[in-house]
């Protein structure tokens, strides 16, 4: 069972991003403030959870969360930044997207770049631990999902559909035939 809170902070935002080992497309992050009595059934880490259930909690968790936002980094922030410090970009976005100010940010993971006016804390496995993470998983990952179906249809022959941009046998055979797209990180090492 997930824990509900770290700080003990009524406004805690829990934070956690999507896309990161990527070959293509933007990493998305998600912040989100849940109210104390908020634990649906399989709310878990993202990597946990079927599409299936995932899309099933998405609508839960942006119907009951006190805030929750949506931010992303794209391709070119990622070359010209990296992808860790795209990767805090795309949360810091979510922060200031959301439209409650939390009093405590808890990050999925061991590092994150302070933002200025917030206090954070660092939770290796946290997506797996605390409520607020694991929903901000559950919507990054369905977020950047979404958006790689539609890039997806632009550009199938990657199969994005199926892979979300992540480094599979078919997607680097197709990148092998066909090059690179627009939407590929060209810092990464596509093949």
């Amino acid at each position: 069972m997930l824990t509900a809170n770290y700080s003990g902070h009524a406004l805690e935002a829990g934070l956690d991003e999507a896309g990161r080992g990527c070959l293509a497309g933007p990493v998305f992050a998600a912040a989100v403030i849940l109210p104390p009595d908020f634990n649906p059934r399989f709310l878990n880490d993202s990597k946990q959870l079927t599409a299936k259930r995932r899309e099933a909690l998405r609508p839960e968790i942006c119907a009951e969360a006190v805030a929750w936002a949506v931010g992303q980094a794209s391709v070119e922030e990622i070359s010209s930044l990296n992808i860790a410090q795209a990767s805090y970009l795309a949360m810091h976005r979510a922060v200031a997207a959301l439209g409650v100010v939390p009093g405590h940010l808890l990050v999925d993971g061991n590092r994150f770049r302070p933002l200025v006016g917030y206090t954070h804390s660092c939770i290796i496995g946290g997506d797996a631990l605390y409520r607020n993470i694991a929903a901000a998983s559950i919507l990054a990952k369905t977020f950047r999902d979404e958006h790689m179906l539609a890039l997806a249809a632009e550009f199938p022959d990657y199969g994005w559909e199926q892979n979300a941009g992540y480094p599979t046998q078919r997607h680097r055979d197709a990148i092998r035939t066909h090059g690179p797209s627009p939407h590929h990180r060209m810092g990464f090492r596509l093949l």
